[in-house]
């Protein structure tokens, strides 16, 4: 019974997060495959790929993910604060974003300064 249970939880999460990556204009079933998967959130975040590599460092890993998650968050019009929340607590802020009612907001890059 508590497989049942846990298989019901897991497929719940997987299918916000493969709507969020539709939403965003991703493949949905690239949430499925675990480093395509942080490809996609980095291009998502619109940060370089190449930071997938910091990705594997011990504790560096801890804080690009909280990055990146905010930036996704910032992306479909969330605080922060929510993007916290997909870092930390993804199994339920996943769902959430991709089952409400928030769109994705490509930004474009910013333009440099002019000093």
């Amino acid at each position: 019974m508590l497989t049942v249970i846990y298989l019901a939880v897991l497929i719940a999460i997987f299918a916000g997060m493969w709507k969020v990556y539709v939403k965003a204009g991703k493949p949905g079933w690239g949430c499925l495959i675990p480093i395509y998967n942080a490809i996609l959130l980095l291009e998502m975040a619109g940060k370089p790929t190449w930071w997938i590599l910091l990705m594997f460092i011990p504790v560096v890993n801890l804080v690009i993910t909280i990055i990146v998650s905010m930036e996704v968050a910032k992306r479909f019009g969330k605080s922060e604060g929510f993007g916290v929340g997909l870092a930390l607590v993804g199994c339920v802020f996943y769902p959430i974003l991709g089952y409400g009612d928030a769109k994705y907001m490509a930004l474009p890059p910013s333009a440099p300064s002019q000093m």
